[in-house]
């Protein structure tokens, strides 16, 4: 049996749960609370040094990253196959899953800009310095400070928004050559990214999908799969969604106006 250590909301565990709903694969599911610190728990950190989320536990191993989760469930798990058999289309999923990896430390900054602040701002200074001050990485951690301090108006937000529209930018192109991004197969790439597309949508940040009409296409498609149900949507709390994109909402002239700077 696969143990999943995991958050409904985090990008990152949705991209592992998308592979393990693609694959079929029943797993047993351990919530990580992490606006309570959960992920700062000593048993926790005892399973993943890094505070974050997922973890899988399985056959006598604990794996991490995931990237190479989702790497390590296609090996163990070969059917169905989730990359490309020629060399040259795995080196295309690769391109795109290290992108996404680069991308992802931007969702931190956008998601807790707009989405998260909001609830933070009600706790008190301390609450939100023990909330910020387990987090082991000195330059992340300054970072989260600084955004949950000033939320879009952050120096890091409108970077992070470019970065976002430059990956958009790259599926876009991508997706006009074939109809998924390494090729003709939905791939761990497709499992990589849309967890990042779904944040922006989540976020009221909708017309940068729309504005794209082939990233617009290729995002139904994906929430058209049975996996997106089983990993997403029947496991993401309503409240939540509705949260952020209220939130959201609530910012998206600053939001749009960052680009511009």
């Amino acid at each position: 049996m696969i143990v999943l250590y995991h958050n409904a909301a985090s990008t990152c565990s949705q991209k592992v749960r998308l592979v393990l709903a693609e694959k079929g694969l029943e797993y047993e599911s351990r919530s990580v609370d992490l606006i309570g610190g959960g992920q700062h728990d000593p048993e926790y950190v005892k399973l993943n040094p890094k505070h974050v989320v997922p973890t899988i536990a399985h056959d006598g191993g604990v794996f991490i990253e995931s990237t190479l989760i989702n790497e390590y469930l296609d090996d163990a798990f070969p059917k169905p196959a989730l990359r490309p058999a020629a060399a040259a289309g795995r080196h295309a999923m690769r391109l795109w899953t290290t992108r996404i990896d680069e991308l992802h430390p931007n969702a931190g900054i956008i998601t807790y800009g707009i989405g998260t602040r909001p609830m933070l701002m009600t706790r008190s200074a301390e609450e939100i310095d023990a909330h910020v001050s387990q987090i082991p990485d000195a330059a992340r951690r300054e970072q989260r400070r600084s955004v949950i301090a000033h939320g879009v108006k952050a120096p890091e937000f409108a970077g992070a928004v470019r970065a976002f529209t430059k990956v958009l930018d790259a599926m876009e192109q991508s997706l006009s050559q074939h109809p998924w991004l390494a090729g003709d197969q939905f791939t761990l790439a497709e499992a990589a990214a849309l967890p990042y597309v779904l944040r922006l949508d989540h976020l009221a940040m909708t017309p940068f999908i729309e504005a794209r009409p082939k990233v617009a296409d290729w995002y139904a498609r994906v929430q058209a799969r049975p996996s997106f149900d089983a990993a997403i949507r029947s496991q993401l709390p309503q409240p939540i969604i509705d949260m952020f994109r209220k939130n959201g909402a609530a910012v998206f002239a600053d939001v749009e106006a960052s680009l511009r700077t």
